[in-house]
């Protein structure tokens, strides 16, 4: 059979030439709260490498929604800059999309300007620090702040929002019953704890009006014992059908709790540190100790969410969008021939932002990358890099280097 890949494909208002879009990773290119050139080359880059649609990530839709002093803010003052970097993607043959969110309790003052919010209060260990949990105004106001964040995607030329409802962010705290401790009636049974997630989509929904499309990143299972499970997941991913969603993004995992669980293999725990500033000695002292104790490998496999994601598939109508461990092309052939509609990566692309065209045109079948994770070690205290293209250190190379041997055994 033909494979589908290079088939386009519609998501709600628009249409894309093939079934790949570049996963909303992180890139750490956006100092200032800002678009740069150097996110703008890199979002370049893929887009002429031959992907159907590029998601900018991870943009915070209001100043207590930032996680790192290089991640974008969006807000009126930047839809220039938006706007110089979305015609620069449509000139390279791509659609646009920029991941929109707020990431709750993993925060920390000097990030966001004040003590961090989440669904609940406590003392969040991912930081270190204590969070309030969001009165009733300031949900409010919050819902409004993801409607504006939207529209000002829209006026920076994207074609589509993706909404970041996973991996243990705000809208994911609200869910989880391991975040979620609240009393009133945005906390309890399920319905409740998704009243945040429905007050947030209707506001997205009216913003997106009708050309913007709208995807939603939402978890397969919280990856832990007192998470969410499938079940659970599945109803949330059935109301935000109702919602109004174009598209589902399946993923898993919660960053503060259960972090490997979303990308898989192992987190390089001497490069993280490295790479952390001398001033956060502290930081560095207790991540180089504990750091094992803290981020636990999980074992790496292709396609790693396809068991818990085909169930979704069997219960939604809507187009799914399948990410985590894509890495060649009989596994992109296994997911869309499943019935998903499309595939996401975002490690074969830092890599090699070329790899979408090289599978086209026969050059490889299979991205060259191993999954070491150097980049995700990068992007907490610098910027999402491959090991290929990192300037690092000379003590830190011969990690590095021996490393890289492992992983290509």
């Amino acid at each position: 059979m033909e494979s589908l890949l290079f088939t386009p494909a519609k998501i709600g208002p628009i249409e894309i030439k093939n079934r790949v879009i570049r996963a909303s990773a992180y890139e750490g290119m956006c100092d200032g709260h800002v678009p740069t050139q150097q996110l703008k080359d890199y979002h370049t880059a893929v887009a002429r490498g031959g992907v159907g649609m590029t998601s900018v990530a991870y943009a915070a839709v209001n100043k207590s929604g930032l996680s790192f002093h290089r991640q974008m803010w969006m807000r009126p003052e930047i839809i220039p800059g938006l706007r110089d970097l979305t015609d620069s993607i449509h000139e390279a043959g791509a659609k646009a999309c920029i991941q929109l969110g707020h990431c709750g309790n993993m925060s920390h003052r000097r990030y966001c300007g004040q003590r961090p919010v989440g669904a609940s209060g406590g003392f969040n260990l991912y930081s270190p620090t204590f969070v309030h949990g969001l009165r009733k105004d300031e949900i409010l106001q919050t819902v409004k702040d993801y409607g504006n964040a939207v529209r000002i995607a829209r006026d920076g030329g994207f074609d589509a929002v993706e909404i970041h409802a996973g991996h243990g962010y705000l809208i994911s705290q609200f869910l989880s019953p391991y975040t979620n401790h609240r009393r009133d009636e945005f906390g309890g049974p399920l319905e409740n704890r998704m009243k945040f997630m429905d007050m947030v989509m209707e506001e997205v929904m009216k913003a997106a009006g009708d050309d913007v499309a709208v995807l939603v990143k939402t978890n397969t299972r919280d990856g832990f014992k007192g998470g969410l499970e499938v079940d659970d997941c599945i109803t949330v991913a059935k109301r935000l059908e109702q919602d109004g969603a174009h598209c589902l993004v399946l993923s898993g995992g919660f960053v503060s709790r259960a972090p490997m669980y979303v990308m898989r293999g192992a987190m390089p725990i001497s490069v993280l540190t490295g790479y952390m500033p001398w001033r956060q000695w502290w930081l560095k002292l207790g991540v180089n100790l504990f750091g094992k104790l803290m981020i636990q490998d999980e074992p790496f496999k292709e396609a790693y969410f396809f068991d818990d994601a085909i169930r979704f598939r069997r219960e939604l109508k809507m187009p799914l969008a399948f990410v985590g461990g894509v890495n060649s092309m009989a596994t992109i052939n296994r997911v869309l021939d499943a019935g998903f509609e499309f595939v996401e990566m975002a490690r074969p692309l830092i890599y090699d932002t070329e790899f979408v065209n090289k599978l086209r045109d026969g050059v490889c079948t299979e991205s060259g990358c191993r999954h070491a994770n150097y980049c995700v070690a990068r992007i907490y205290n610098l910027d999402m890099q491959c090991h290929e293209n990192c300037k690092l250190a000379p003590r830190m190379k011969r990690e590095v280097e021996r490393n890289i041997k492992k992983y290509n055994k």
